[in-house]
């Protein structure tokens, strides 16, 4: 089996548009085992009870925030290395900072594309 079919990917995002345009990027590169969320508090609950190798999270969501997810998920051992993509439409130095601090693996821009994607993906998890 190769990676893209056995790495296992929760994209958590509160908007339903922007969840099916990063699960499509996923589908169009090979990655079909994706769950999906519509808050970071969901996400980390699925988290912490599932086993992920990669968690793609929106920044802005209300409740917790794609940095406070990725900051509770690096508090707890059981959670602390999987792998984390922040996106954001309005990705400020600060945001990077402070998620860079927390271990961060790597960060998208809205909007993206596939090829974008891919390689953000790619430096994450090895080549797919």
């Amino acid at each position: 089996m190769s990676l893209r079919e056995t790495v296992k990917v929760l994209v958590a995002d509160d908007t339903s548009v922007s969840r099916g345009l990063i699960c499509n990027a996923l589908y169009e590169i090979g990655i079909t085992n994706v769950d999906v969320c519509n808050s970071g508090d969901a996400a980390f609950v699925k988290a912490t009870r599932e086993g992920f190798h990669l968690i793609i999270s929106d920044q802005n969501m209300p409740g917790m925030s794609g940095l406070e997810l990725l900051a509770n998920l690096r508090s707890q051992k059981t959670t602390s290395r999987i792998g984390f993509i922040l996106i954001s439409g309005s990705m400020t130095r600060e945001i990077l900072a402070a998620a860079q601090k927390w271990g961060l693996n790597n960060f998208l821009t809205k909007p993206f594309d596939t090829p974008k994607m891919k390689s953000c993906v790619e430096t994450v998890i090895g080549r797919l």
